[in-house]
């Protein structure tokens, strides 16, 4: 596996992209760890929105919103984050993110 682009640090809660700090929101930084802590597994809108958000209001498409964001914030060096269609997302297990 190439060396991090990304490092994923649980404790700090930062997030580093090719060495420069990435200004996330809490649900940001948590989707994007829960989903790298889970290489390769397809989650539905509803099982993240369960997992992650401390409301259950509003409707599914709100995961779709944050992940939009996350991957504009991520973008261009790297897109970890696959749409499975009519399902959710996978994080792909090859891509260069270091989770510590």
């Amino acid at each position: 596996m190439p060396d991090p682009v990304l490092h994923i640090e649980t404790g700090s809660r930062r997030a580093i992209l090719l060495g420069r700090h990435l200004e996330l929101t809490r649900l940001e930084f948590d989707l994007l760890r829960f989903l790298r802590a889970h290489p390769d597994r397809v989650f539905t809108r509803t099982a993240l929105k369960t997992a992650l958000w401390p409301r259950q209001d509003g409707n599914d498409r709100t995961v779709d919103v944050h992940v939009r964001k996350l991957r504009a914030k991520l973008a261009p060096h790297l897109d970890p984050i696959t749409t499975v269609r009519g399902i959710g997302y996978r994080f792909e297990g090859t891509a260069p993110v270091a989770l510590t």
